[in-house]
């Protein structure tokens, strides 16, 4: 994969792929007319990558659907990509290339946005790596189960408010829609309480089901629906339930299709990146962005620190003087060990004791405060922001003193 070098090129530029191959990048037009105008604007020129991840991350904050969810989208092409080859290596079986896994997690940009808080110590990259990962891995593990799962099995362990969902989306009117659910009840009243629990393979109703469900439709519809109708033979409930099945997969389990894939004869030559949503462009205020991220870099640092410090005077002495000989001094465990009169073993086993409380304390605040999902991979990110503090806090210039 040939590396992106212009901040026009990593903001504006989308992968274009082959099943498991790159085959090269394709500019947007639209989102280069847009970063060059926006470059324009700019006393003197801009190449920090860093700049540009924050501006448009600002703007998308208070425009999500402003070009600036498709430049962040473009720049984050090549880490949604080594994920996607990552999880489909570490995958033991799947119907999936590594296109479409790129494509199936390409499209949470949203979630990794959400989610993401630039003033905690994590790149976009890395905690975008993190979410893509994740969301790819419990996607594939959906699908597999809904690959493997007939019809009358999804329909049993369907809850209502998904059939509804599923039934709004394809279009279906109220009263439709209330007949359909009735159909489900019935079918989960008679049928699917008889079978064993966990079975995927559940094969439909036989005769005799059917009629007891047709039955107990008919029965019911007079209370349960707000236009009742005719009765329903065996044959139209089994229709009904299918096609909310359908509906079902298509709706929570869609098929991914490229942004680069024709639209089809009628736009010859077109693509479905085409037809996103020409939204208004954002002036660049350089310096109020500069500002604002300044103000919330400082907030979050104050917010880390007083939680660290809190954390480190709850240590007891032994703990608080390794961290400090360690950090301040710059000794060594055993330098440390020989100073306290103790075995470096014992220095190692306190110092790793210390820092995991410590990391502890921070990993939570994430989550609970910035509401980060913690995974292996961010707790390694919250490790490092620990680090750093660390050597900060005990620096002999630190203003943290």
């Amino acid at each position: 994969m040939r590396s992106r070098q212009s901040i026009t090129e990593l903001f504006a530029s989308f992968l274009q792929l082959d099943t498991d191959r790159v085959i090269g990048w394709a500019i947007d037009a639209k989102l280069r007319r847009n970063i060059l105008n926006c470059q324009a604007q700019l006393p003197q020129p801009e190449e920090s990558e860093n700049f540009w991840v924050c501006y448009w991350y600002k703007v998308w904050q208070e425009a999500p659907e402003s070009f600036a969810k498709g430049h962040l989208s473009a720049y984050l092409q090549e880490v949604c990509y080594w994920a996607a080859q990552k999880t489909i290596t570490n995958v033991s079986s799947t119907q999936y290339s590594v296109s479409d896994c790129f494509q199936m997690a390409i499209v949470r940009v949203d979630k990794v946005l959400k989610g993401f808080k630039p003033n905690v110590g994590f790149s976009l990259k890395n905690y975008s790596s993190a979410i893509f990962s994740s969301e790819l891995k419990e996607m594939l593990r959906q699908q597999q189960e809904v690959d493997i799962c007939t019809n009358w099995r999804l329909l049993r362990k369907l809850t209502q408010k998904r059939l509804v969902e599923s039934l709004q989306n394809v279009g279906l009117s109220a009263n439709s829609i209330s007949s359909h659910v009735l159909a489900w009840k019935s079918y989960q009243s008679l049928y699917a309480p008889q079978q064993p629990t966990g079975t995927r393979k559940l094969q439909k109703p036989d005769e005799a089901t059917w009629t007891a469900i047709a039955q107990l439709y008919n029965a019911e519809r007079y209370t349960q629906l707000p236009v009742p109708g005719p009765e329903c033979s065996e044959e139209t409930i089994e229709k009904w339930l299918l096609t909310s099945a359908k509906a079902v997969r298509s709706y929570f389990y869609p098929n991914f299709a490229s942004i680069n894939a024709p639209r089809g004869e009628e736009d010859a030559g077109g693509e479905y990146q085409d037809i996103l949503p020409q939204l208004r462009q954002e002036s660049l205020m350089t310096e109020l962005i500069a500002q604002e991220e300044s103000v919330d870099r400082q907030s979050q640092q104050a917010q880390i620190s007083t939680i660290l410090i809190a954390a480190l005077q709850e240590l007891d002495q032994e703990g608080q003087k390794i961290i400090q000989l360690y950090y301040s001094q710059g000794l060594t465990q055993q330098q440390i060990a020989k100073q306290l009169e103790v075995k470096q073993y014992t220095v190692s086993r306190r110092l790793t004791k210390s820092k995991d409380t410590l990391l502890l304390n921070l990993a939570t605040w994430c989550k609970d405060s910035l509401h980060i999902s913690l995974n292996s991979s961010v707790l390694n990110y919250i490790s490092t922001v620990l680090e750093d503090w660390l050597k900060a806090y005990y620096s002999p210039s630190s203003q943290l003193e």
